[in-house]
């Protein structure tokens, strides 16, 4: 077994990944998870809405989105104080990294010093700092860098192939433009997507295969499993094709695949948890899956809570990623 980080991966390598029988796949994704990561470690993570609802994107599977009927009222972006707040309480629950999103097309120049405040005020907790915004200017990602972010999270969502059916008031290129701006300006990565959309295994090797061609792995690669939202196109499209939704085998794959060829990356739980039994929980853990968002509530969606997480950690013999000092920004693209 080989175990090191490639960059170079093609669609056939892939899809030959997805298709090994399962107890294979889950074998060789273990092994990669523990030659370079700690055993039944879990980081966790805090998300926090700080300014909800309103975003002027249509992307199919957000309550966010205007364009969506699922109730979500806009609001104005949080004062820094009851964020910081919020952080502090994060940090006692146990988080260690705490991640903090916008509902934006791009962040205007007028709300840069709040969230920089935001930036620094969390990371003198101790914590990992982690944004999204939207898409970022290089400016305003090295205004970012300045302030100390750790991470910045801006998903490619699926495959590029797949991209135009989800979202057409952005494309694709605009995502890695971003994720692009973020690495000139010396900040680490955290990008990935969300599986269940009614997409094809093509569509999910494609989506790998975006994410694992990159110049340089995300050091974060969150896996979330649409949680349908009445109201939103795709929301509404499951309530009508329940089959398109992901099973729980395919989607451990997916986590497993993503492992295999991102090895030095943090691995995510994300969205989709609460449905999740703990069985497949477990799989994930298993095959690499490192890192969770824990709390009761995510940016506008359910999440398994405290005590859930904690119940099944003990069941498990998982323990939670013990807290260290921030990560240290990545250094700049020359």
């Amino acid at each position: 077994m080989t175990t090191e980080t490639r960059n170079d991966w093609t669609r056939e390598e892939i899809a030959a990944l997805f298709d090994l029988p399962f107890g294979d796949l889950v074998f060789r994704a273990a092994e990669t998870h523990r030659a370079h990561h700690a055993a039944n470690e879990v980081q966790l993570c805090t998300l926090l809405s700080i300014k909800t609802g309103g975003c002027p994107e249509d992307c199919g599977y957000c309550s966010q989105s205007s364009h969506a009927d699922s109730g979500v009222k806009a609001t104005k972006l949080m004062d820094v104080r009851a964020v910081l707040q919020s952080a502090a309480q994060a940090k006692d629950s146990g988080s260690q990294r705490f991640c903090m999103g916008a509902a934006w097309r791009n962040p205007k120049d007028r709300d840069m010093p709040a969230i920089i405040e935001m930036v620094k005020g969390v990371r003198e907790m101790g914590m990992e700092t982690c944004m999204t915004l939207g898409m970022l200017t290089p400016g305003q990602a090295r205004q970012l860098a300045d302030a100390g972010l750790d991470y910045y999270n801006h998903n490619i969502d699926t495959s590029p192939e797949r991209y135009g059916e989800v979202i057409s008031t952005r494309t694709f290129g605009e995502r890695l433009e971003t994720l692009e701006n973020v690495r000139s300006a010396g900040i680490n990565v955290c990008c990935g997507g969300i599986v269940g959309m009614g997409e094809t295994r093509d569509d999910r090797v494609g989506f790998i295969h975006a994410l694992a061609t990159l110049p340089r792995h995300p050091e974060s690669v969150p896996v979330n499993a649409l949680v349908p939202v009445k109201g939103t196109v795709l929301g509404d499209m499951l309530a009508d094709t329940p089959l398109a939704k992901i099973d729980d085998i395919e989607f451990v794959r997916t986590v497993a695949v993503a492992r295999i060829t991102m090895p030095m990356s943090m691995v995510r739980l994300s969205a989709g948890r609460e449905s999740m039994s703990e069985a497949t929980q477990a799989l994930c853990f298993m095959c690499g899956a490192n890192s969770i968002f824990t709390g009761d509530k995510l940016l506008t969606t359910g999440n398994r809570g405290d005590s859930a997480d904690a119940a099944l950690f003990a069941k498990l013999g998982v323990r939670p990623m013990e807290a260290e000092e921030p990560m240290r920004v990545c250094e700049a693209a020359e």
